[in-house]
């Protein structure tokens, strides 16, 4: 469906119709799949013929959601997995080994610090981390042994953007691979694989999804990488349910809509909160005085709806500010139609140590926000009323 525009194929791309004739795409409950003879079930499961085999690796309503996701992300295959981080485990244990590199921006999750420094280092993987947008360290850093870059554009909580072209010149150089984590974006943003990365990684839990209902993940990049990402699936097995992936799949349906909604929220409630006195920085790509508004201009189509902000007075004044909320919900998710609002330092990098948190810049009076889709006045109003109290 290449001829076709995004929006179209948010609502048509994968679609596989049944013989009843079904308009709405559908669920397909079942954990294996019955065949006509033991010659044809033989040749399924060796792959002389296609077909389902097993819902660990092969179930229509997922494959639905595979097809769509990568057309929106211009990607030729995807594969689903059970979470975002189920997404991170299968990119990190079908493509690398004991001896390669791993380089990776600071800023990134702190449950994708934790799996590349607890479980990759594990297996002898070497990780090395530089500054997201130290173009020169990354040369430095990136060397014959690397197999794999890794960073988050936009980053989460700080908003740091990352030259995608850049990085994936310096990776490519050598002959490694580089994957972009672009949850806050999603595909409705930005297409990191037309920009010279090779693997996008997705979280669909957070704006796929946009109603905190279910988990997922995904990677999408050519027919040869995700080939390699099935044979780690059909093994491991950390796949996405029947039930999730038909959630998800009507999830893209409205995403273009939904971010644009977002965004429009987030930009402002960023430009209240930098005018505000008791707010010392504000982090987001919308801002013209953000570092990095004019990358973020040309890489993205919009700003996303999440951001961060700084107070004076440490934990203490980010908790009183949290505590305060009346509208919003305390939850370390994000990507929800509700404005969630979080305390990075002790939730989403809670398990970093204090070295980790100060070289990622996460500092214990920021404060993140997930904007959602409530009236805006009714979201700035509750914002104001949390700072009077700090």
């Amino acid at each position: 469906m290449s001829e076709y525009k995004d929006a179209t194929l948010a609502i048509r791309a994968g679609i596989r119709q049944t013989q009843e004739q079904e308009n709405s795409e559908a669920i397909f409950m079942t954990s294996s799949f019955a065949y006509s003879s033991a010659a044809e079930a033989a040749g399924k499961f060796c792959g002389e013929l296609d077909g389902n085999v097993y819902s660990r690796f092969t179930n229509p309503t997922v494959e639905m959601f595979e097809k769509r996701l990568a057309a929106l992300e211009k990607g030729e295959a995807a594969i689903a997995t059970s979470s975002g981080m189920a997404a991170l485990m299968t990119l990190g244990y079908s493509l690398l080994k004991a001896g390669d590199k791993v380089v990776c921006s600071r800023n990134i999750f702190g449950s994708t610090v934790k799996f590349f420094n607890a479980y990759m280092a594990k297996y002898n993987v070497e990780i090395a981390y530089v500054d997201a947008t130290d173009y020169d360290a990354w040369e430095r850093e990136i060397d014959d042994n690397t197999r794999l870059c890794y960073f988050e554009t936009p980053s989460n909580p700080l908003y740091e953007v990352v030259d995608v072209a850049k990085v994936a010149e310096l990776a490519h150089a050598k002959g490694a691979l580089l994957c972009v984590d672009t949850v806050l974006a999603t595909p409705a943003l930005q297409n990191p694989l037309t920009q010279g990365a090779d693997i996008v990684m997705q979280s669909a839990t957070k704006f796929i999804d946009g109603q905190g209902r279910c988990l997922g993940g995904a990677l999408i990049a050519s027919k040869e990488i995700v080939s390699q990402f099935v044979a780690f699936m059909r093994s491991a097995g950390p796949a996405m349910s029947p039930f999730n992936a038909w959630v998800l799949l009507n999830g893209l349906e409205t995403l273009s809509l939904r971010m644009k909604a977002h965004s429009g929220n987030a930009q402002a409630l960023a430009e209240f909160l930098e005018q505000h006195p008791k707010v010392a920085k504000v982090n987001y790509g919308g801002l013209p005085s953000h570092k990095y508004h004019e990358l973020a201009k040309a890489q993205q189509k919009d700003f996303g709806g999440v951001m961060s902000f700084e107070l004076d007075g440490g934990r203490e004044a980010a908790w009183t500010f949290i505590d305060n909320v009346k509208l919003m919900s305390i939850t370390g998710n994000l990507g929800d139609t509700k404005t969630l609002v979080t305390h990075p330092a002790t939730t989403t990098h809670g398990r970093l140590t204090d070295e980790e948190k100060l070289a990622a810049g996460i500092k214990e009076g920021l404060v993140r926000l997930s904007v959602g889709l409530e009236d805006i006045e009714d979201i700035i109003a509750d914002v104001e009323q949390a700072l009077a109290k700090v």
